[in-house]
């Protein structure tokens, strides 16, 4: 029953999104338009606020993200290879990093500023600035700072897989222990 709520909830959230910002009039302050080819119309139209949430971003985002909840329910097999079904690693995956996260949560800020200092070094790019308050950053950013989106996305990619092990073994702790202040982090 509840993976079919999930599946239901999820998909309705999604339709909801491609009705109203298809009649583009209300959800969304920002307006679509037609473009020069189908994929920047595409990207036009999945162009949504964040900052504060629209109702097309809430729907965007969400709706998906209840879908992928029935995915990855226990004892579902809906992602699969030829082999062996994955969706139990992936949930078992995921499952940590929502075990512990204020965890994440710290340590994804401090290994990411890590990446960035040592990819800068390493490509001869400017750190000094990486050291300095974030204000300016924005008032006086140095010239050549920066990698193109791939190099984030490795980035990122990269820093999740050094944090498994940490928030795993944190996991452990926190099923382990029961201490009150655990429950936090």
């Amino acid at each position: 029953m509840r993976k079919r709520w999930l599946l239901i909830i999820g998909s309705a959230a999604v339709a909801l999104f491609v009705i109203i910002r298809a009649f583009d009039r209300y959800g969304e302050p920002q307006h679509w338009s037609h473009q020069k080819n189908t994929l920047f119309t595409i990207l036009s139209f999945i162009n949504t606020t964040k900052y504060p949430p629209s109702l097309d971003y809430l729907l965007m985002t969400l709706g998906p993200a209840i879908i992928g909840l029935y995915f990855f329910e226990p004892g579902r097999a809906a992602i699969a290879t030829a082999t062996q079904s994955i969706g139990p690693w992936v949930r078992k995956f995921f499952v940590t990093f929502g075990r512990v996260p204020l965890f994440f949560y710290v340590l994804q800020w401090v290994t990411s500023h890590l990446i960035a200092v040592a990819l800068h070094a390493a490509f001869g790019k400017p750190v000094r600035w990486l050291f300095q308050t974030p204000v300016s950053w924005f008032t006086n950013p140095p010239h050549g700072n920066g990698f193109s989106l791939v190099v984030v996305y490795i980035s990122w990619i990269a820093g999740v897989l050094l944090l498994y092990p940490l928030c795993k073994w944190f996991a452990g702790v926190k099923a382990r222990r029961k201490d009150w202040w655990l429950s936090y982090l």
